[in-house]
């Protein structure tokens, strides 16, 4: 009981409208960000979205070696930049640059792409 009215009162500011969720800040162009961590979180969670699909992509569609991992690495990394640079618009130089952003949990969505895509392609093209 507790929990709900606590809940209630986080989704509504002091000027009693009513507060945007992460995930609907993060497709709405130029959201304003009240956290530097809470973007960031969003950058993450979408890298970790792109490698599962890509990951799935490169598996059913037998691509193999250094050509599958370059091609996601660009892709990755150019959707993102993409993604805060033109759609949200924001000061890379408040999140430390844009390499900061270009990198934040990239190694952790390789490994997710590498895994997903070694579990699919070995799945589909393995006897």
């Amino acid at each position: 009981m507790a929990s709900s009215s606590k809940r209630k009162e986080e989704s509504h500011l002091l000027n009693g409208s009513v507060k945007q969720s992460t995930w609907s800040k993060a497709f709405c162009s130029n959201a304003v960000w009240e956290e530097k961590d809470e973007f960031l979180d969003v950058i993450y969670w979408l890298r970790q979205i792109i490698a599962v699909i890509l990951g799935l992509v490169w598996g059913v569609a037998p691509l193999k070696g250094f050509l599958g991992i370059a091609i996601f690495c660009v892709i990755n990394a150019g959707l993102l930049y993409v993604y805060f640079s033109s759609f949200q618009q924001i000061d890379e130089e408040e999140y430390g640059g844009t390499w900061e952003l270009t990198k934040e949990g990239f190694m952790t969505s390789f490994a997710l792409f590498l895994v997903v895509w070694i579990i699919f392609y070995t799945a589909l093209h393995f006897d």
